[in-house]
């Protein structure tokens, strides 16, 4: 049996990650230095070796492109890419292409603060944690999770928030704990898992 693989990557630096934006569902590009990540972190991956079977990505042109780099880095173009709205970042509803200096003096720093921090408590028109969970979640457990029981190599490129779903069932983190865990744009996290589907170990890549 071969190894049960799984590699998570954030997408690299957004043009509104540079200019402090709420993006959510919005649909900007990678900035110089989000390609240049992004292309790293195929490097990374090809060091240690890396052959993929399959990879995931959302329906976010900064998540496609991130992908589209890290095969290129491995030389893996080839393989198959299944995309789909269930890794799609959260929806920031209302403060979705909002500076957040802007949002703070609109609504508050401290409704702001739970906005972004709380697990359940939705931006107006949009989506909380528990509300991005809900759709990432059974896309995991029904598409992603058997490739990689299977044996197959799987590479999954998305958002800090749709990650976060996976990272919260994978590590058994309660709500409280995935709230404080960041993942670094662009930075591999690599998983080994055992037949059950628990973690045997977890490698993060971050520079």
């Amino acid at each position: 049996m071969s190894e049960r693989l799984l590699v998570l990557v954030r997408h690299g630096q957004s043009e509104w990650n540079l200019k402090n934006l709420f993006t959510g569902w919005k649909d900007p590009d990678l900035t110089e230095l989000g390609v240049a990540e992004a292309r790293e972190a195929g490097r990374k991956l090809k060091a240690q070796g890396f052959v993929f079977d399959i990879a995931f990505t959302s329906l976010l042109i900064r998540a496609e492109h991130t992908l589209d780099l890290v095969l290129e880095e491995l030389g893996q173009t080839g393989i198959p890419v299944r995309k789909d709205q269930a890794l799609n970042e959260r929806d920031y509803g209302d403060l979705a292409g909002l500076n957040k200096d802007e949002a703070r003096k609109k609504w508050g720093e401290e409704q702001v603060l739970i906005w972004r921090r709380s697990y359940d408590v939705p931006p107006p028109g949009g989506e909380s944690l528990k509300d991005t969970l809900a759709r990432t979640l059974p896309y995991f457990v029904q598409e992603i999770l058997p490739c990689v029981l299977r044996g197959e190599c799987t590479l999954v490129a998305a958002h800090g928030n749709s990650l976060r779903a996976l990272v919260m069932v994978l590590e058994k983190l309660s709500p409280e704990q995935i709230l404080k865990r960041e993942l670094a744009t662009g930075a591999p996290v690599i998983y080994r898992l055992n037949a059950d589907a628990t973690v045997a170990s977890k490698l993060d890549l971050a520079a």
